[in-house]
């Protein structure tokens, strides 16, 4: 008797106890949920974001401008007086067309909407961003470089016989008319960096008639390419990545500062592969023989030391994740 009454009284007990406690969520449900308040209600849904607003950086957050997309769109394809001159200064045409009816015509054969306006609690995308130094030989990458969401390659950028230390998967590639390669798969984007009105014209005749084979020097008159793919990297983006993150060095951003850039504003976690000189001091391609170790660097218009030390700066601050290879 005295058995049973306990087992009743614990059973009782513990009823009492579901329904106080079913009681108290009723009244407070975010109990349950606060453990995971900073995901949900976080800037993206990745453990660490880039833009963080209640945890930033001083230094980070007067540099990092969401209010500029980086993409030409028909939206934006309206440049400033500004940035009008400073684009075309890149660059000088003698006799540049009308850049309206350049984009017009463009927007004509690629998709002219805002990319990449997806960015909120919900979405943790990572980017692999890949450039071309002749560290990355030997350093076993390939398959972290890939596992990101979105892998961007830069101009040239082999990866046949390359793939243990490269990888294989091109997800955007990053070129100008005088880099330009054919891309082996439909589902890559081209991302083409105009420095002149002339590249948005070649960039219409490589997809179609293919009738411009010279800019400043020769060029491909037709390319590869998915054109329902094909994005523009945007001038008013590219200004201000020279004014406000290169602090005008240099005449103007090489393309993989441009793509480093581009990346921490479309992505939400960015590793950085293959930036720099190798471990003897070397800056070459890691396609390439070293004949002339500082060629690769020292190009004449980008300052590859001042977009260095602020690539590292990135890292050190923990917005990017940097891989510098052997």
């Amino acid at each position: 008797m005295i058995y049973m009454t306990s087992k009743k009284l614990r059973v009782l007990m513990l009823i009492f106890c579901l329904v106080s406690f079913a009681t108290f969520l009723l009244r407070d449900p975010s109990f349950l949920l606060s453990p995971f308040q900073n995901i949900i209600n976080g800037p993206c849904r990745c453990h660490s974001c880039i833009w963080d607003p209640e945890e930033e950086d001083p230094w980070f957050s007067e540099r990092f401008n969401q209010s500029i997309h980086p993409l030409l769109s028909r939206s934006n394809s309206m440049l400033s007086d500004d940035t009008y001159r400073w684009w075309l200064w890149l660059q000088a045409e003698n006799s540049p067309s009308n850049l309206s009816a350049v984009m017009d015509k463009l927007f004509q054969l690629i998709p002219g909407e805002q990319h990449y306006m997806d960015a909120g609690p919900s979405r943790c995308r990572s980017c692999s961003v890949v450039g071309n130094s002749g560290n990355l030989l030997s350093s076993h990458y390939g398959k972290l470089i890939d596992s990101s969401d979105f892998v961007i390659r830069i101009n040239q950028a082999p990866t046949q016989g390359f793939e243990h230390d490269v990888g294989y998967r091109t997800t955007h590639h990053v070129m100008y008319p005088e880099s330009a390669i054919d891309l082996q798969n439909s589902s890559t984007s081209l991302l083409l960096i105009p420095f002149k009105i002339l590249d948005l014209e070649w960039l219409t005749s490589a997809l179609t008639s293919g009738h411009i084979n010279f800019t400043y020097m020769p060029v491909r008159p037709r390319i590869t390419a998915n054109r329902y793919n094909v994005l523009v990297y945007n001038p008013s983006f590219m200004k201000y990545v020279y004014e406000v993150w290169l602090e005008n060095h240099g005449r103007y951003p090489s393309t993989g500062f441009l793509s480093l850039i581009l990346a921490l504003h479309i992505c939400d976690q960015v590793n950085v592969f293959g930036f720099g000189a190798d471990q003897n001091g070397n800056w070459h391609h890691y396609w390439e023989e070293n004949l002339m170790s500082s060629a690769f660097k020292e190009t004449g218009v980008h300052n590859a030391d001042y977009e260095y030390n602020v690539t590292q700066l990135l890292a050190q601050k923990g917005k990017i994740r940097m891989f510098k290879g052997i």
